[in-house]
């Protein structure tokens, strides 16, 4: 009878425990489901109702004075018959998978070349050189190398004179222009990128090179089947994020193109750009192009993702 009463009793002291227990979870998932509020609050304000508006007025023929009359899809019938905007897609499409390829591939080999240094200080100082010109903003990057391909007065024009090389029109040649822009913008980028990878390297186990070399691997064998297997998982967070943006350039080409290079370089958002800011009866439309864009930028991030088996990392 008492192993029974105590028994009952260790019972209701497990049940009470355990509701003390639900009771302290669920003040600390209210506590955290509070703290979501603000971001919630956030992306609703600053980012859904936008684009919900945004919808609205791609189906209007919007005014930003008087009446604006509902015309269905008659502005994304537009977008898709204007050879110009094809003419932009175009022309992104150049441009980004350029910039995606060398700058995928550029800071791989630079991260590997840095990492078989054995002079720390020689290491640390050519990540510097080669990360700074990530901090500075477009129009500080453009407008330098606009100044240094000057035809006249530009040093590397001033340099290949002084080698007896003609005068190269950088900037005034459309089918030079467009390499110019990939470069710069791979230029600009490569050593955010190769911090990625090196941070990437030093996590990989020393006692994988040492294994290798107990079984007389060289350093080639080292970095063909030791290291870049191991940045594989940077690998696809890098690309995954360098195809996200091929559809969103903008800086780069706002700041370095100029009336010859225009019909070579513009690209689908300063296409939005000029419809929406420079012909201000066209907000509609350029509204329309901006949705598409998103649109096609949204299935190429899930393709990707599909394709990477980024899901599975």
């Amino acid at each position: 009878m008492e192993n029974t009463q105590q028994l009952a009793a260790r019972t209701l002291s497990m049940k009470s425990k355990l509701k003390e227990q639900r009771k302290g979870k669920n003040k600390l998932a209210w506590t955290l489901y509070l703290m979501l509020v603000p971001t919630i609050v956030y992306f609703v304000i600053l980012t859904y109702f936008p684009l919900l508006h945004a919808i609205l007025i791609s189906m209007q023929n919007f005014h930003m004075i008087g009446d604006r009359p509902f015309v269905g899809l008659q502005n994304y019938s537009q977008v898709l018959s204007d050879q110009t905007f094809w003419s932009t897609f175009g022309n992104t499409l150049f441009l980004g998978i350029g910039i995606l390829l060398i700058g995928f591939v550029a800071p791989i080999v630079i991260a590997l070349s840095l990492n078989e240094l054995l002079q720390t200080w020689l290491k640390r100082t050519i990540q510097m050189i080669i990360y700074i010109p990530h901090l500075f903003s477009w129009v500080v990057v453009g407008g330098l190398w606009i100044y240094l391909l000057t035809p006249n007065t530009g040093l590397v024009n001033v340099v290949l004179k002084l080698l007896g090389i003609p005068q190269v029109q950088f900037m005034t040649d459309p089918n030079l222009a467009r390499w110019v822009i990939i470069l710069v913008s791979v230029w600009k980028d490569v050593g955010y990128n190769c911090i990625l990878y090196l941070a990437a390297m030093v996590s990989i186990n020393p006692a994988l090179y040492e294994s290798a070399r107990i079984d007389g691997a060289t350093r080639w064998n080292e970095m063909w089947h030791i290291t870049l297997p191991s940045l594989g998982r940077t690998m696809q967070v890098v690309g995954l994020l360098s195809i996200m943006g091929i559809l969103r350039l903008f800086d780069q080409i706002y700041v370095m193109r100029n009336a010859v290079i225009e019909p070579k370089v513009d690209v689908l958002m300063t296409y939005v750009f000029d419809q929406g800011f420079k012909q201000i009866d066209s907000i509609g439309q350029a509204t329309a192009s901006a949705l598409l864009i998103l649109l096609l930028s949204l299935f190429l991030t899930l393709f990707t993702r599909r394709l990477v088996r980024y899901d599975d990392m």
